[in-house]
């Protein structure tokens, strides 16, 4: 990557490990022990197709597919193409660990490209949640303009449906400059018409991939330093240059004193299992037959592994020798690039079968005794992964659980959720039952990654357990711990305050981590009552803990958020932007804090009037901040996207946020953030002209309100506000003002009281518009006036401008008949030129650009665009075209992208200048 394309995320700076449990020998193609034949027609050929969307290189076992990838994978970073390597086995044909193992490959390239994607760590692995992280990893591939070349080797274990799915997303939805390369023995299930017909796809097979008759010479030659070229064209003639059977023959006469090969055809995986066994491992020295049958267990094995499965630890000198001098003898063996200071290796998987085929032979008692030992020294190397692994494939269990147990703690704490993640998954499901810290953490997973109804049955669960006695006093306060966090993330400030005494005595051994957890949850729950002080002073003590800096920048975010429900904006920004600069030090562990301090900063940056770079910043995130920011980050985020789309002149994608907020609080049931979105809703509809909308909208606003009709503090409070500002807004478009002051007065009280001095300002505002239009000029005067002393006290702008669109008459009024000193009239007079300051209007396309840019949409992207032209939000678009929400925002990106638009509605105006006038009526 170029210095000029590093994002603005740090991704020069350390990254978190992402998937840190996948091998490093995964990620990076074998090194042949001997200088790779030259294939110049081939790799010409290959070399042709570096541009096009996806390759496949299909053919049997031995066929050469991995030499062929990866003398490929030389030419193309000789093109300074960027190329991931990913080796895959049996054991990726999962979503989740094919996830894991697809992003490890691609952060080796560029961490930035799936830092975002890697914080999804949850089960939400079904079609849509597929398609999401799809969508995610393809936004990050498209923000560098490098050529990425994906290599996927061995692909046919993946037959996974979702995994398919996957890579069927993957594929239609990368950019051009992504190239999905895949080797493997059979055809995947792949939809390719479209790109065939584009010359954007090829397919090379076993006609390609065999040696000719001068290549199956040259090649014996190589490895046997000479033989008759009659010999030569008789084993061409076996094997038909099949590239595995010809090594099998090399090796084989190389071992034989007389010369003589047996005149058998080994032209396919079973033939080469039978010539193997019976002519080649029977002549094995028995010591070299035993270690190969041993490591066969292993996807990639080292000197040092390899004596302690032989029974001699203490023989890594003569076990290197051994593994150096079976490899020069060609016996199928490849070095694998580890990332440490060993010497990796795997198996050709053609030998590893047949091996694995002795191993199935044994005792079961024998093959667990293996396992055992190859977990021991995972375990003691610190490679948990694979030492999760064998030891359930040892009959080892609970010994698998305390590795994970033991681990966990810390990889919480770093944020490796995702690490976290795959090694539960290897656990089976009654060990973790069976032990309820395991059970703690897999809830703890499921919170992470919003899964709230299937964790909140699980601390049902353990509730229930735990009033039964049992429980240390760890284990119980980490229940409590989870139960607020449910509660932060349900926004139920009565719920937490029900356990509040709880969570104000931690045992006395608690760990720093908790601590400053539990400090962020109790802070949130006095901020709810007015308390800010008494919240800041509960976050301070937690971020003086040394031994959790990433709950800390939470901690500070969350003090911020206190300054800014005060109203004192200016305060907050400045923590937001702290907190921003130091998240973007690290990598993905810190990514969650960075995308709280970026939802809570744009709407500091909207307040102080920097419209433009607000919205800009909030769309880059707006994905991950959704799915993992707890919901004040979400309200502020959504809210102030669709305040700075009015304000662009995008009513359409304004809407689209907006409705957005409401699935969000739907999906979740949070009403705090669904009064919220239908308070919006009514103003955008009103600002439209659709006062039935309005209407519409206010009704489901005032029968929510009326549920909590008797709430007096916290979220439920806010709710009943909410809903009541959503009738102010109402009574003033419709000119009952009476009606307005009546509900505004009381309001204002209770805002006062608990603080809420921003959102004072703005009521004050509303109040003096409805006082002016009453004929009350005095009335009027005075609360505007201290609306203007808040507002510059506190630093607001568009928390005033927004209140009333007569603030400009209310301003005019005030400057001709009040005697402000200079610094209040400099702030009124700033006031006025943002009230008046009218966005940029929509600008006419060339006619011969307009034509291009609808010539380059896709038939999907034309759909869409006509069904955006008759206002259809996404989620009614994604209905019609029976696809999800996201994948409908991705064609909205590259149909903007194409006709050089910025935003729903010019993209329909463009429809609508190359229709004519008229767009045309699509054709579902």
């Amino acid at each position: 990557m170029s210095q000029s394309e590093t994002p603005s995320t740090g991704a020069s700076r350390p990254a978190s490990r992402i998937a840190a449990s996948i091998a490093g020998t995964k990620l990076a193609p074998p090194r042949a022990a001997r200088r790779l034949l030259p294939r110049e027609a081939l790799l010409a050929r290959l070399v042709a197709t570096r541009r096009q969307r996806f390759v496949l290189l299909r053919g049997p076992a031995g066929s050469g597919k991995t030499t062929t990838l990866v003398t490929w994978r030389q030419a193309l970073l000789s093109f300074d193409f960027d190329v991931a390597w990913l080796s895959l086995t049996s054991e990726d044909n999962d979503p989740a660990r094919f996830f894991d193992c697809l992003l490890a490959s691609l952060a080796e390239v560029d961490p930035a490209v799936a830092r975002e994607v890697a914080l999804l760590s949850g089960e939400d692995w079904e079609a849509a949640g597929i398609e999401h992280r799809v969508i995610m990893l393809v936004s990050g591939i498209a923000r560098r303009s490098r050529e990425l070349v994906l290599m996927l080797d061995d692909a046919h274990h993946l037959t996974d449906p979702l995994i398919t799915l996957a890579l069927q997303h993957l594929i239609d939805y990368a950019p051009a400059h992504f190239h999905l390369i895949v080797a493997s023995r059979s055809a995947l299930q792949l939809s390719l018409w479209r790109f065939e017909s584009q010359g954007q796809s090829s397919e090379f097979d076993l006609r390609d991939l065999r040696f000719s008759s001068a290549e199956s010479e040259q090649f014996l030659r190589d490895q046997l330093g000479e033989i008759d070229p009659r010999d030569a064209q008789v084993l061409y003639e076996l094997t038909g240059g099949w590239i595995a059977g010809l090594q099998l023959f090399a090796l084989d006469l190389k071992n034989r004193r007389d010369g003589r090969y047996a005149c058998i055809q080994v032209h396919d995986a079973q033939a080469f299992a039978d010539y193997f066994e019976c002519e080649v491992l029977v002549r094995l020295a028995p010591g070299d037959l035993e270690l190969l049958t041993c490591v066969s267990i292993c996807d990639r094995f080292c000197a040092s592994l390899c004596a302690n499965l032989m029974g001699q630890p203490h023989a890594f000198i003569r076990m290197s020798t051994r593994l150096v001098h079976l490899e020069a003898e060609n016996l199928f063996l490849e070095q694998a690039i580890g990332g440490d200071r060993e010497t990796w290796y795997r198996l050709h998987p053609l030998l590893r079968e047949v091996l694995q085929a002795r191993v199935a032979t044994l005792s079961e008692t024998a093959r667990r005794a293996l396992h055992a030992k190859a977990w021991r020294w995972f375990d003691q190397r610190g490679f948990v992964d694979e030492a999760v692994r064998h030891s359930v494939l040892a009959g080892e269990p609970e010994a698998a659980a305390d590795m994970v147990q033991a681990c966990a703690q810390a990889l919480v704490a770093q944020g490796e959720l995702g690490q976290i993640a795959g090694l539960l998954r290897q656990l089976p499901h009654d060990v973790i039952e069976a032990r309820f810290d395991l059970r703690l953490l897999a809830a703890h997973l499921q919170l992470a990654a919003r899964n709230l109804d299937v964790a909140e049955r699980s601390i049902e669960a353990m509730q229930v357990e735990a009033a039964r006695g049992g429980l240390d006093d760890q284990q119980r306060f980490t229940l409590i711990l989870l139960r607020g966090l449910v509660a932060l993330q349900r926004d139920d400030t009565d719920a937490l305050a029900a356990i509040m005494p709880e969570l104000q005595r931690p045992p006395a051994d608690t760990d720093d981590f908790k601590l400053s957890g539990c400090s962020s949850i109790m802070s949130w729950l006095h901020m709810y009552r007015g308390e800010y002080k008494t919240a800041r002073e509960v976050l301070e003590d937690g971020t003086r803990r040394e031994g959790a800096p990433r709950v800390n920048l939470i901690g500070r975010c969350l003090a911020g958020m206190s300054h800014a429900l005060e109203g004192q904006i200016v305060v907050a920004e400045g923590i937001y932007r702290e907190v921003l600069k130091d998240a973007e030090k690290y990598g993905s562990a810190y990514l969650g804090a960075a995308c709280m301090a970026t939802g809570l900063l744009g709407d500091a940056m909207y307040e102080r009037n920097d419209v433009d770079a607000a919205r800009t910043m909030l769309e880059e995130r707006i994905e991950i901040v959704e799915r993992v920011a707890i919901p004040d980050v979400v309200l502020c985020a959504f809210v102030t996207l669709a305040a700075a789309q009015r304000l662009a002149r995008q009513p359409l994608e304004a809407y689209a946020y907006i409705e957005r907020l409401e699935d969000y609080a739907l999906k979740y049931r949070l009403d705090r953030l669904l009064a919220h979105a239908l308070r919006e809703a009514v103003r955008w509809s009103l600002a439209q002209g659709e006062p039935d909308q309005a209407d519409a909208a206010l009704k489901r606003a005032e029968a929510l309100g009326a549920r909590y009709a008797d709430a007096t503090r916290g979220t439920a409070l806010e709710i009943r506000i909410a809903a009541q500002r959503a009738r102010i807004d109402m009574s003033l478009h419709r000119q009952e003002f009476d009606d307005a002051r009546a509900r505004l007065v009381p309001l204002i009280a209770i805002s006062e009281a608990g603080g809420r001095w921003r959102r004072v300002a703005s009521l004050r505002v509303q109040l003096a518009s409805a006082d002016l239009a009453r004929g009350s000029d005095r009335l009027a005067g005075d609360n505007l006036l201290e609306a203007i002393h808040l507002g510059h006290r506190l630093g607001l702008q568009r928390t005033l401008v927004d209140a009333s669109p007569r603030l400009t008459e209310l301003l005019e009024t005030m400057l001709q008949k009040e005697a402000l000193d200079p610094v209040l009239k400099f702030y009124v007079q700033r006031l006025k030129a943002c009230a008046d300051a009218a966005g940029a209007g929509l600008s006419a396309a060339p006619a011969a650009d307009l034509a291009n840019g609808m010539k380059a949409l896709s038939e999907r992207e034309t759909e869409v665009l006509e069904l955006l032209a008759m206002a259809m939000p996404n989620k009614r678009i994604a209905r019609v075209l029976g696809v999800a929400p996201e994948t409908v925002k991705w064609h909205l990106k590259n149909i903007y992208m194409k006709l050089g638009v910025t935003g729903r509605d010019e993209a329909a105006a463009r429809l609508r200048d190359f229709s004519g006038g008229t767009p045309p009526v699509p054709s579902r």
